[in-house]
């Protein structure tokens, strides 16, 4: 069974990539700029672009499922441009494509950010309502319009289940993903002080494990979840010291200190070509609703992330034998 994949070389479509072919499947992967982490894999690699709706339907000719990963994930406020183009109209590229080639099955992915927060006293899950306001992050509002066009594509005859997962943490992090930045320069003691806060973490191959499984066993149009534990960055900083062998830091930023100096951080950062972590974004996510509920996907998929322990473990291990991490 032929599998396409688009957004292959990220975090999550490296790891999806791997548990794929370790089930025997051929492995087909679309190919924008990069293909760090998947050099040496038994896979079909095209040249290809969300933005390009012929070189995606070259892509998925053939394919019986397509998981389509790519997306342009931000954490600025002024990027709606780059944004909308890839989440929104690189969907709907992908939603034709699938049309066009005969796919029978579209894995899409989303995140959790495509919903409302608030209430944050009330647990989220697959019925909270999407962002809508414009004053939401760019990235929050282009993966729920994005999200809203794979339904409308559902409710009008195309087969295609959705995978909201939360922040995701994990090995294979090639790039490295924004937190797992934050990750090596906390674990490194590049990091002497925290941010108030913190989110829930997922193990990236909990993601592909799940969304595999929603792709072979969920009925068409429907919508999962996958959350893991929520860790504050304290939490996460004594883990890793423990793990890690040094100090944790000691001093934590208050999140009002934090957003007052977020947006000259992220200005300084521009300037210097640096990709900022903790943005004005980034900090507003440390303080977002922490309960989010994996339920659905327990009882339907017999989803189960991983303890977030062992997850941590794995990928500091991962990032010392890869040359991330200099420090013994």
């Amino acid at each position: 069974m032929l599998t396409a994949i688009t957004g292959a070389s990220g975090h999550i479509g490296v790891n999806l990539t791997r548990a794929l072919i370790s089930r025997g499947r051929q492995v087909r992967v679309l190919s924008h700029t990069r293909n760090l982490g998947l050099e040496g894999l038994p896979v079909d690699l095209l040249q290809g672009d969300v933005s390009d709706l012929d070189s995606l339907s070259a892509a998925f000719r053939g394919a019986d499922v397509v998981y389509h990963l790519a997306a342009h994930i931000s954490l600025r406020m002024n990027d709606w441009r780059r944004c909308a183009a890839v989440n929104i109209e690189g969907t709907r590229n992908v939603i034709e494509a699938c049309l066009r080639s005969g796919v029978r099955r579209l894995v899409h992915f989303s995140t959790i950010h495509a919903h409302c927060s608030e209430p944050l006293d009330t647990p989220i899950n697959e019925s909270r309502p999407y962002i809508s306001s414009p004053h939401a992050p760019p990235y929050d509002r282009s993966k729920a319009a994005g999200e809203q066009l794979v339904i409308s594509a559902t409710q009008a005859g195309l087969d295609a289940v959705i995978i909201n997962p939360t922040g995701v943490i994990g090995p294979f992090d090639y790039r490295p993903s924004h937190f797992g930045q934050a990750l090596i320069q906390i674990a490194s003691g590049r990091m002497p002080v925290l941010i108030e806060g913190g989110f829930d973490w997922v193990d990236a191959r909990d993601v592909a494990e799940g969304a595999i499984k929603a792709e072979e066993m969920a009925a068409a149009g429907s919508k999962y979840l996958l959350s893991g534990h929520w860790l504050s960055m304290r939490e996460i900083a004594s883990i890793a010291a423990e793990i890690m062998g040094n100090r944790a830091p000691t001093l934590v930023c208050p999140m009002s200190m934090a957003r007052a100096c977020a947006p000259i951080v992220t200005a300084a950062s521009g300037l210097s070509g640096i990709r900022p972590i903790f943005t004005v974004v980034s900090l507003n996510a440390l303080v977002s609703n922490p309960k989010i509920s994996h339920a659905k996907a327990t009882l339907e998929l017999g989803y189960a992330p991983r303890p977030a322990r062992e997850t941590l473990e794995d990928t500091l291990r991962w990032f010392k034998d890869n040359g991330y991490l200099k420090n013994s």
